[in-house]
């Protein structure tokens, strides 16, 4: 495992543990309304990635591989000191919640897997964005490739996104582009290594997040005891955009993972 970077971790609850991992540009803030509605039933965990709003950014291109988020993801598991974890996360955080639990299956009691990427359908618009964020600045960058009039989010989640992506040092959002977007596995693929290992799955995606819905069915299939949920009028976003179906559904998979 690489140099340790310092995060910025928050908990809340007791009882059986759950990780949140956000997705790029965002923070541990995206899933603060999952931990205030989850807190009395488990114990919340989420964290902010390295590059992110208020944990480390190394200058060092390199500490951006995609390995070195799945180091972080499995030092706060291991940090929690419980055996077993419901792993999860949202779009990049989904990914890292997935590749760790292909790395360590012992330590998985079940996944929370919301607005998968679609890494081949991607990597040129990672490509493409970090060449803006180094040319053009993160302002520029961000209305083109992330908030502007193609964005992927609703406008609520839109407005959220431009606010939080604006916080992060442009060099860590460049690295992370170039290597972890445009190198993520397929996530169906990474899910067919685990399908042996028989744990509850929540794979959930907003209905208008047309690039999550194809990688979330596929990888569903390949999973044993996984749940789909597709959510109506919800897009990338999805625990933002329909935070009570969303808080429900991880609820259900809590009483699976038992």
């Amino acid at each position: 495992m690489s140099a340790s970077v310092r995060l910025h971790v928050e908990t809340q609850g007791t009882g059986p543990v759950v990780v949140l991992a956000h997705g790029f540009g965002g923070s541990a803030r995206n899933f603060r309304a999952q931990a205030k509605a989850l807190r009395d039933v488990c114990q919340v965990v989420l964290y902010d990635a390295r590059g992110h709003a208020r944990s480390e950014a190394p200058t060092d291109p390199e500490a951006y591989a995609f390995e070195r988020l799945i180091d972080d993801f499995e030092r706060i598991a291991d940090e929690t000191g419980a055996p077993r974890i419901i792993a999860g996360g949202l779009s990049m955080g989904a990914a890292t919640a997935l590749a760790f639990a292909r790395r360590r299956p012992e330590r998985i009691a079940g996944l929370v897997l919301a607005s998968l990427p679609n890494p081949n359908a991607r990597r040129e618009w990672a490509t493409g964005f970090a060449a803006a964020l180094d040319a053009e600045g993160a302002e520029a960058a961000g209305a083109k490739f992330v908030w502007g009039e193609t964005s992927r989010f609703d406008p609520a989640g839109a407005k959220l996104i431009r606010l939080g992506f604006l916080e992060h040092p442009p060099h860590a959002m460049a690295a992370l582009l170039r290597n972890t977007l445009a190198v993520l596995p397929d996530p169906a693929e990474v899910a067919a290594e685990l399908s042996i290992h028989a744990v509850p799955a929540l794979v959930i995606a907003g209905a208008e997040d047309g690039g999550s819905i194809d990688p979330s069915e596929r990888t569903a299939r390949v999973l044993p005891e996984s749940e789909i949920v597709i959510v109506p009028g919800a897009g990338h976003v999805v625990n933002l955009s329909a935070p009570a179906v969303f808080n429900e559904h991880v609820k259900t998979l809590l009483a699976r993972s038992k």
